[in-house]
């Protein structure tokens, strides 16, 4: 899924791209849609070098601008010319490229590369040499031939051998050796196709970017193994370089210590403030609880008041109502015989007492005595 995803990007930043350079390329005029159908458009082989491809037998004839825009057989394409140092190759050199091969709707591109020699007598020192700049522009899917050696003016008898019929340059005015402009008599010759400078990429922007951080990319190199000798560092400096870099280590360190130190405070922090709520609720839910059972109107005091009334009914003695008989009007309560007398031998009476005192005498005692 990622990669189908960065493929998708990648051809969506490929349309606006294209967009761009709608006004130097018909294919760019119909409308595009959404998303690029996914094709296959990739070479599998460099470009040749024109002095290795079979001379042409037929004659050249040159073809007019308004032939070429309207089209030209697919066996007779439009050969477009563009000629440059291409030193550091980068995507301002592919896209001049890309406007040249897509300025009439049949192209053969054919790319001329000036040799170490006139680019150092007429501009001065490349990084690369001339066999890797020649290699390079090869490899550009949108070259159909590679000029070895290239002249710095265009003659009519280079133009005549390579059976050229147009030239495709940037319009500002090149002054070099010794002329205000080499394309003047191109120009003149109505042969000459202007593309567009990409603004902001050049080999001389990039060389600067190098030369301005000339330090940073010498440490670079010596990390990944280049010896002095080889970056042409003094000894003094390559320990210079040295020193910085452990020194830079150290520091990366501690900025390591201290955002993880950061880190460490900001959790501490997160975790005592979680801590201060929920002490704080935890207090108040005590506090409240407290209130509950010991305040003023707790219930606490409610039971005190309720054991304090139970206790005084439990203490103070009940009054007898006032409907209640006295002890004299009460009914003598009922004699009753003890189990173990029998009626053959009635209970002794007493020897000291009167003989005229009666002795309550049951309704079972009555009984016997009628039977």
């Amino acid at each position: 899924m990622e990669s189908q995803g960065s493929s998708e990007v990648l051809l969506s930043s490929r349309k606006r791209r294209r967009e761009r350079e709608s006004s130097y390329c018909e294919a760019e005029d119909s409308e595009r849609p959404g998303k690029v159908p996914r094709c296959t458009v990739g070479l599998k082989h460099p470009a040749p070098f024109a002095d290795e491809l079979v001379p042409a037998e037929t004659p050249y004839l040159r073809v007019n601008m308004e032939q070429a825009k309207k089209g030209t057989p697919l066996d007779r394409p439009v050969r477009v010319y563009a000629d440059g140092i291409f030193d550091v190759f980068h995507s301002g050199h592919a896209r001049a490229l890309m406007q040249a091969k897509c300025l009439f709707p049949n192209t053969h591109l054919i790319v001329g590369v000036c040799s170490d020699d006139l680019t150092h007598q007429f501009k001065g020192f490349t990084v690369m040499n001339e066999d890797e700049r020649y290699d390079a522009v090869s490899h550009c899917r949108y070259v159909d031939e590679v000029v070895r050696n290239a002249p710095w003016t265009l003659s009519p008898e280079f133009l005549a051998k390579h059976r050229i019929d147009f030239v495709a340059h940037d319009d500002i005015p090149y002054s070099s050796a010794g002329s205000d402009d080499v394309y003047k008599h191109i120009k003149e010759a109505g042969m000459f196709a202007p593309t567009q400078r990409t603004e902001g990429i050049s080999t001389s922007d990039i060389i600067t970017r190098i030369v301005r951080d000339y330090d940073v990319y010498v440490r670079r190199n010596l990390q990944r193994g280049y010896t002095a000798k080889e970056l042409n560092v003094s000894f003094i400096n390559e320990k210079k370089y040295h020193l910085q870099e452990r020194v830079d280590k150290v520091k990366k360190k501690v900025r390591d210590v201290e955002e993880k130190s950061k880190e460490f405070v900001q959790k501490v922090e997160e975790k005592s403030i979680d801590l201060i709520q929920k002490w704080e609720e935890k207090s108040r839910e005590f506090i409240g609880n407290f209130l509950q059972m010991f305040g003023p109107e707790g219930a606490l005091k409610h039971m005190l008041k309720e054991g304090k009334g139970r206790m005084l009914q439990a203490i103070s003695p009940r009054q007898s109502p006032n409907s209640s008989p006295t002890r004299e009007e009460r009914p003598p309560s009922p004699s009753f015989r003890l189990p173990f007398f029998t009626k053959t031998s009635p209970p002794p009476s007493p020897p000291h007492h009167s003989a005229a005192r009666s002795y309550p005498i049951s309704e079972d005692d009555d009984e016997d005595d009628e039977d």
